[in-house]
């Protein structure tokens, strides 16, 4: 699971997301898939950078804030520390791993859209392998929109 965070027009937002991979080795590159029911994907999709973060497993209140509530109604990043990132994507500073991607395009996948990424900043390497937040802890979660 990650949680994808986007700015634009002055707007922030971010979700959790469980549609995503790695779809290239050279030229690296990430896709994410982002509701069209999100209000992360109207801001995402006129943003130039998004930011993917990983979880450790003991941030699950964080997955639950960005997978359970919608940012039509909740300011998400009032609750988390965060800083702007390349592009002036907001990053959770506390995630265990990160990258800012630049958008390279838009690929329509029915009702998600895939963002593809260049990675173009990252977090540092961090010491072992945290337990990370997978779709079974998250799987009785209710959205924030639906699907």
């Amino acid at each position: 699971m990650y949680v994808v965070t986007a700015v634009a027009g002055g707007e922030r937002a971010g979700c959790l997301v469980g549609f995503a991979s790695q779809c290239s080795i050279q030229p690296p590159r990430f896709t994410v898939w982002l509701s069209k029911a999100n209000r992360t994907y109207r801001v995402a999709r006129r943003a130039t950078h998004l930011a993917v973060h990983l979880l450790h497993r003991e941030q699950l209140d964080v997955a639950r804030l960005f997978g359970g509530e919608t940012g039509d109604e909740v300011d998400k990043f009032q609750r988390v520390a965060w800083r702007h990132g390349h592009g002036d994507a907001p990053v959770l500073t506390d995630a265990c791993a990160w990258f800012v991607g630049h958008v390279q395009d838009q690929i329509e996948g029915g009702d998600h859209v895939g963002f593809l990424l260049d990675p173009v900043e990252a977090s540092p390497k961090a010491p072992g392998r945290p337990p990370l937040v997978m779709f079974g802890d998250v799987a009785d979660l209710s959205p924030g929109h639906p699907a």
